[in-house]
């Protein structure tokens, strides 16, 4: 990021306060950069996986579950393991680390308010925290028995999946979707957070939602949305579908979702499609935008892992599981904690129903 992006960032953030303000433009600024490992540790045999899981995962990227089973290509969010307690050949290994790497290696992003973000103000400064940072450290807690047992990298939106097939991380906790598309590549868990995509925008914009044929609020508008993100495949299909106005402009993609919302403070995008969960957070962070309409799609958050670390995927199942249950220090107290304060005191419409494990191996 040039200087005077930075001069012109700074102006617009004038609302965040103080020093925290500037720190999230220091943090804006990586995020230009392309976010790099939290950790000055070597990817090479850090964690589960490699290249040999990278090229078996490819093979078995033929064989899609959404067009094998109709039910879970209306549902790809049902197609997980069911939960189990016990180790297997993957946890072992991840236990087996020598005494300094005794770690799970977990690819986060360190830029989401209140989901994944590195917080000036808390007593460690700069210390990451969030809802998907509370379930990181319970299931290292579970695994490893020490909830700081982590070494985080930050992943870039569009390398979660990457990271996972190089055997970079064992795991992928950074608001990912649950989608079909995604099932041939990665292995997810049972999901542990409901959300749909909406629209962000200035408040001072006249764009009331997300656009239709009917309502083509969107003509002539420029959307920004991450590379690899559902959003960018929402808006494409909207376009071959004609759904979209002809003059949309969806070109305008980023490699972290964040970014979107600096283009738009900076006036280089008129809207931003993404998860509604995290466009609340923005919203939060930055009251001169807002958002716009009701979400448009209905969408699951999962852990994503290798597609053959299937110990890894019950044993994580087991541990939602029991989160979901544990009502003192579980889902529902990191919800209050860290959400309730930009999607409202009831979790019921975030809080998944009941899961199904319909994958069978």
């Amino acid at each position: 990021m040039n200087a005077r992006r930075v001069r012109v960032l700074r102006a617009g953030l004038k609302g965040w306060g103080g020093v925290a303000a500037m720190a999230v433009v220091c943090a804006l600024a990586l995020a230009f950069a392309l976010l790099l490992p939290l950790t000055q540790s070597s990817d090479g045999g850090t964690a589960t996986g490699g290249q040999g899981v990278a090229h078996g995962s490819q093979a078995r990227a033929e064989d899609d579950p959404c067009k094998r089973d109709p039910q879970i290509g209306k549902a790809p969010e049902k197609y997980t393991l069911s939960p189990s307690p016990a180790d297997g050949a993957t946890i072992a290994a991840i236990k087996a680390r020598p005494k300094d790497k005794r770690k799970l290696v977990v690819g986060i992003d360190q830029n989401s308010y209140r989901w994944g973000y590195r917080n000036p103000n808390a007593e460690r400064k700069g210390q990451l925290e969030g809802f998907d940072i509370d379930l990181v450290r319970r299931i290292a807690q579970e695994i490893l028995g020490d909830p700081e047992a982590v070494q985080y990298k930050a992943i870039p939106t569009n390398q979660r999946i990457p990271a996972i097939q190089e055997g970079r991380v064992d795991m992928v906790v950074r608001t990912m979707t649950i989608n079909c598309s995604r099932l041939p590549d990665v292995a997810f868990s049972a999901p542990y957070f409901k959300t749909g995509q909406q629209l962000l925008a200035p408040v001072s914009s006249a764009i009331a939602g997300y656009a239709t044929k009917d309502r083509p609020e969107l003509a002539g508008k420029r959307i920004c949305t991450a590379e690899g993100s559902t959003a960018f495949s929402k808006l494409e299909e909207d376009k071959e579908s004609k759904a979209l106005p002809a003059t949309t402009d969806i070109s305008r993609t980023v490699p972290n979702q964040l970014d979107c919302l600096v283009r738009l403070q900076l006036g280089e995008a008129d809207a931003v499609v993404t998860d509604g969960a995290l466009a609340a957070s923005q919203a939060a962070q930055d009251p001169t935008v807002e958002l716009k309409g009701e979400p448009f799609t209905t969408e699951y958050y999962g852990v994503a892992m290798n597609l053959e670390a299937d110990d890894l995927v019950r044993r994580v199942n087991q541990i939602l599981a029991d989160y979901r249950k544990d009502t003192a220090n579980g889902w529902q107290a990191s919800y209050d904690k860290w959400l309730s304060a930009t999607l409202g005191p009831d979790s019921a419409k975030s809080e998944p129903s009941a899961p199904e494990y319909l994958r069978k191996s």
